[in-house]
C-alpha cells in the first residue's frame, strides 16, 4: 500500500523502483518494548514500512503500527498500561455481585478448578486471557472495523500456533484484537484462544520471527528484529525455573535460527543488547524503548539505503496519520454463547442499545459484570462490519472446568496470651443450575469456630433484580466473660438454622433484603462459672438488609466504601424464646495517594426493644475490634467502634508489603443511654505484613490506655466480616 503511494507520488522516474519493505519483529515477552525503539529510529531516519508481521509480543507491537498508531502515543500506552492486570481475570471485586462479596472473606482462594462426576478439571491456562482482551480491545479500538488485515494502513500478519499440529498459523483476517491475542496466548498461562476451530497458543512455539511470512506477502527486503532470549550455559542452568525456561527458549531458538537463514544480503537483523533484562520485566519500558533504538541506530547505515526523500517521506505520514472513521451507531448485537443459560440471560445484562453509538466505558463494565458472576471463561466484544451498519458481537464462553466450582480459605488469629483461632475452609459452588442462573453453594469450615452453610440462590428474572435464597447454617464459637476486666468463665454459642430470603440488587454494588430465620441456639458452659441457660433457645425473627460493598478488595482494600444496615426483629410468635428488636449498623471508607491508604470505619449495635439474651450479646476485643483487649472481653446489649487506619505499601508489584498505625476507640453498655464519650477505650496499633492469595499476613503490637500491651499474628482479616458474623 505505501509502496504503491509512493512510486505514484514521486517526482523521479529512479524511485519508482523503491524495494518493497517488511517488517519482522520477534516475541520476547517485556522485551517485545524494544521494538518500539525500532520505529522510532526508522521514522527518524525516514524508512518506510510497506508490510509488518509479528509474532507473541511483537504481533501486538507491529498491529499498533500497522493501525496507524503513532509511535508516540504507543510509547504512551505501554508506559501507562496496567501490565499486571492482563495476568489476571479477575476484573476487580467492585464488578461482582454483593451476594458473592458476603462470604469472600471465608473463601478468598478460587484457584480455577472445576468438579463433577468424572473428577476434578483445570482451566487452559492460568489465566483466561479476560482482562487482556479488554486491554487488546481498546488498543485496537480504532481498527475495529477491520476485517481484512491488507485494509489497515500498513499490511499486517500475526503468526500464532496450532496446538493439536504445532505448525505456524498465520493470521490476516478477522478480529485483530483477537489475533493478537492468540500470537500471544503464551501455553500454561494464557488459555488457548479457539478459531476456526482450532486452539491457537504463542506463535513463538512455530515461528518466533517470522522472516518467511514477510517474504511471501511480497517484501523485496526484511528489517528482522530478533529479541529471542539465548540459550543459557550449564553454569547458569541450577535451578528448576532455568531448566524449564531453557526447554521453552530451545523451541523458540531453533525456528528463529531456520528463519535467520532464511535472509539475504540486502536484509537487516537488528538484534538489541537485552543482557539482564527478562520477558517479564513490563516496568522497564524507558529502557527497553531506548535499547531498541540504540540498536536501530547501529544500521543507520543500512537502513539509510532505504530512506526516501522528505516529500514522500511526507507521504508516507500523510497516509499513516489519516484519521480512522469512527464506528458510527450500532445497527445490530449478536450474542454467541454456550446453551447451560438463556440467551436473554445475556441480553438484560447488556445496556448497549440498538441504534446508539457504542459507549465502549459501559460495555465494558457490563461485561465485567458477567464475568464477575463466574459463569464464563471469557466475556468479550468485538465489531464486524454489517449490511445496515456495525454489529455489536458478544461471545461468551463457559468455562470448559465447569460449571461446578470448588474454593477455599483459611483464617488464624494468635493474640500469644492463650487465644488462638485457626479455621480451614473449603467450598463448593454448582452454578448455572437452570437456565435463569440458579445456584446451589455450600461451605464448610473446620477449627475453633465450625461452620457449614448450604444455600440455594434463585433469580427470579433473567436480568440481576430479584431473587430468592434458602439456605441451612450451623455454626459454633466459643469465647470468654468478663467481670472487671477479669475473666471469669468460657462458654460454646452453638446455632442452627434454617432461613429465607428475597432480594433485590440496586445497581452494581448494593442490594436490599429481607428475610425469616427459624432456628435454636446453645449455650453452653466450658469453663469458670455457670452463666449459660440450662436449655435450648429457640430463634425466629424476621431480618432487613441493606448493604453497599464497592470495597477492591476483601481484605486489603485499596478504594471503595461499605456501608451495611440490618434490623433484626424476634418475637415469640415467629418461634423464638426471645423478645427484641435489634439494629447493627457499618460505615467503612478507604482511600489511598500514590502508596499511601488511609481507612476509617464506624461500627455499633444497639438493642432498641426487649432483652437479647446472653447468645446475642455484641463482643468487642480481638484483632481489629479494639486491638488491645482480648477477644470478648467487653460485652454489653450495646456497643460501638471507630477506628482509623493508615499504612504505606513497599516493595511490589508483585508481592507488595506495607507497614501502618492504627487507633481504635469503643465500648459496650447494658444499653446505649449509658455510653458516654469519657467511656470509650482506646487502642492504638502497630502492623505491618504482605500481601497474600489468602489475605494480608499482619504482625501487629498494640496498646490500650489501661497500659495493658498485646500482640497479634492474623492471617485472613477482612472489615466486612465485622456486620456479617
Amino acid at each position: 500500500m505505501l509502496a504503491s503511494l509512493l512510486i505514484a507520488g514521486s517526482a523521479n522516474a529512479d524511485t519508482n523502483e523503491r524495494p518493497t519493505v517488511g517488517l519482522v519483529l520477534s516475541g520476547g515477552g517485556a522485551k517485545g518494548m524494544a521494538h518500539v525503539g525500532v520505529l522510532r529510529v526508522l521514522e527518524e531516519i525516514r524508512v518506510p514500512v510497506d508490510l509488518v508481521v509479528g509474532t507473541s509480543a511483537g504481533s501486538a507491537v507491529a498491529a499498533l503500527y500497522a493501525s496507524g498508531m503513532p509511535v508516540d502515543e504507543i510509547e504512551k500506552r505501554f508506559l501507562e498500561l496496567d501490565w499486571l492486570a492482563s495476568f489476571r481475570d479477575d476484573p476487580g471485586r467492585v464488578y461482582k455481585p454483593v451476594r458473592r462479596k458476603q462470604n469472600d472473606w471465608r473463601l478468598p482462594l478460587v484457584p480455577g478448578l472445576g468438579v463433577s462426576t468424572e473428577g476434578f478439571h483445570l482451566g487452559g491456562g492460568l489465566v483466561a486471557g479476560q482482562n487482556l482482551g479488554f486491554i487488546l480491545n481498546e488498543l485496537t479500538r480504532n481498527a475495529a472495523l477491520v476485517e481484512d488485515f491488507d485494509d489497515l494502513t500498513i499490511p499486517f500478519r500475526a503468526v500464532a500456533t496450532d496446538l493439536e499440529t504445532g505448525v505456524e498459523v498465520v493470521i490476516g483476517q478477522g478480529n485483530l484484537a483477537e489475533a493478537i491475542r492468540a500470537s500471544m496466548s503464551i501455553p500454561g498461562v494464557y488459555a488457548p484462544v479457539e478459531r476456526h476451530g482450532r486452539l491457537l497458543v504463542d506463535g513463538g512455539i512455530a515461528n518466533n520471527l517470522p522472516v518467511s511470512v514477510a517474504r511471501d506477502m511480497g517484501a523485496d527486503v526484511v528489517i528482522a528484529v530478533d529479541i529471542t532470549d539465548p540459550l543459557l550455559s550449564s553454569e547458569d542452568m541450577r535451578e528448576a525455573f532455568s531448566v524449564i525456561g531453557q526447554l521453552t527458549t530451545l523451541l523458540t531458538r531453533r525456528n528463529t535460527e531456520h528463519q535467520l537463514a532464511r535472509l539475504r544480503d540486502n536484509d537487516i537483523l537488528i538484534r538489541p543488547d537485552l543482557e539482564g533484562y527478562g520477558s517479564a520485566d513490563f516496568y522497564d519500558g524507558p529502557a527497553l524503548f531506548e535499547l531498541g533504538a540504540s540498536a536501530a541506530r547501529e544500521h543507520a547505515v543500512a537502513l539509510n539505503r532505504l530512506q526516501v526523500s522528505e516529500r514522500d517521506w511526507q507521504a508516507v505520514r500523510g497516509q499513516l496519520e489519516q484519521e480512522p472513521s469512527a464506528p458510527g451507531v450500532i445497527a445490530r448485537i449478536d450474542f454467541r454463547q454456550g446453551d447451560r443459560l438463556a440467551s436473554d440471560f445475556l441480553r438484560q445484562r447488556i445496556r448497549q442499545q440498538i441504534g446508539q453509538p457504542l459507549d465502549v466505558p459501559q460495555l465494558e463494565a457490563d461485561l465485567k459484570r458477567i464475568y464477575g458472576l463466574g459463569y464464563y471463561e471469557s466475556v468479550t466484544w468485538s465489531l464486524k462490519p454489517g449490511d445496515d451498519g456495525p454489529v455489536l458481537v458478544i461471545r461468551a464462553r463457559e468455562k470448559s472446568w465447569g460449571p461446578n466450582y470448588l474454593s477455599f480459605g483459611l483464617n488464624y488469629e494468635d493474640n500469644f496470651d492463650g487465644d488462638t483461632r485457626f479455621n480451614l475452609a473449603a467450598g463448593l459452588r454448582m452454578t448455572e443450575l437452570n437456565r435463569l442462573g440458579a445456584e446451589w453453594q455450600t461451605g464448610v469450615q473446620l477449627g475453633t469456630q465450625p461452620w457449614l452453610r448450604s444455600q440455594w440462590y434463585q433469580p427470579l428474572g433473567y436480568g440481576y433484580d430479584q431473587f430468592a435464597v434458602v439456605g441451612l447454617e450451623y455454626n459454633r464459637d466459643d469465647y470468654s466473660i468478663y467481670d472487671n476486666g477479669q475473666r471469669i468463665a468460657e462458654v460454646d454459642v452453638t446455632s442452627r438454622q434454617f432461613d429465607l430470603a428475597l432480594g433485590m440488587e440496586l445497581g452494581g454494588n448494593a442490594e436490599v433484603r429481607a428475610g425469616w430465620v427459624r432456628g435454636i441456639a446453645t449455650v453452653e458452659d466450658n469453663l469458670g462459672a455457670p452463666v449459660a441457660p440450662t436449655d435450648d433457645v429457640h430463634q425466629g425473627y424476621l431480618s432487613l438488609q441493606l448493604v453497599h460493598d464497592s470495597l477492591s478488595d476483601a481484605f486489603y482494600p485499596k478504594s471503595g466504601a461499605f456501608a451495611g444496615i440490618r434490623g433484626r426483629m424476634e418475637r415469640p410468635g415467629l418461634g423464638s424464646d426471645r423478645n427484641f428488636d435489634a439494629l447493627r449498623v457499618m460505615a467503612l471508607g478507604t482511600g489511598s495517594w500514590k502508596r499511601f491508604n488511609l481507612t476509617g470505619l464506624a461500627w455499633g449495635r444497639t438493642i432498641t426493644r426487649g432483652e437479647p439474651g446472653l447468645e446475642n450479646l455484641a463482643r468487642l476485643g480481638g484483632f481489629r475490634r479494639l486491638s488491645a483487649y482480648a477477644p470478648g472481653q467487653i460485652t454489653g446489649n450495646d456497643a460501638a467502634l471507630f477506628s482509623v487506619y493508615a499504612r504505606r505499601e513497599f516493595g511490589g508489584p508483585v508481592v507488595p508489603w506495607f507497614a501502618g498505625v492504627g487507633f481504635e476507640t469503643g465500648n459496650a453498655w447494658e444499653t446505649m443511654d449509658d455510653a458516654r464519650w469519657s467511656d470509650m477505650v482506646r487502642s492504638y496499633s502497630l502492623f505491618a505484613g504482605v500481601d497474600t492469595f489468602l489475605g494480608p499476613v499482619q504482625l501487629s503490637g498494640s496498646y490500650n490506655n489501661e497500659d495493658d500491651w498485646t500482640a497479634y499474628l492474623n492471617i485472613g482479616f477482612s472489615f466486612s466480616q465485622l456486620f456479617y458474623e
